[in-house]
């Protein structure tokens, strides 16, 4: 089964656009595309500045074992820094149609 999760967000006022899909891109080659049940990932900006980011994975334990790890992870330090965390709303859903 496919686990889709999303997640909405805004950068902290001090990091720029260009700035964060740097560390974006980074962060997805160096920690996501190495995590058992990676499949697919990606990042849209809404017209306020709200960023929404879509990653599908394996299994609904992929998933979890990728976030139980994720703040703690060398390699998603910068992105983390970017990220306004107060404003994360993450999501989980189950593919249905593809």
């Amino acid at each position: 089964m496919t686990i889709v999760e999303t997640i909405r967000f805004k950068l902290r006022p001090e990091v720029g656009d260009a700035d964060f899909q740097d560390r974006n891109r980074t962060m997805e080659k160096e920690y996501l595309q190495a995590r058992p049940g990676f499949l697919a990932r990606s990042t849209a900006r809404g017209a306020d500045g709200e960023y929404l980011v879509t990653v599908h994975w394996a299994t609904p334990e992929d998933a979890e074992a990728t976030i139980a790890a994720f703040f703690g992870a060398p390699e998603t330090q910068s992105f983390l820094a970017a990220v306004d965390l107060e404003t994360v709303q993450p999501g989980r859903y189950e593919l249905i149609e593809s």
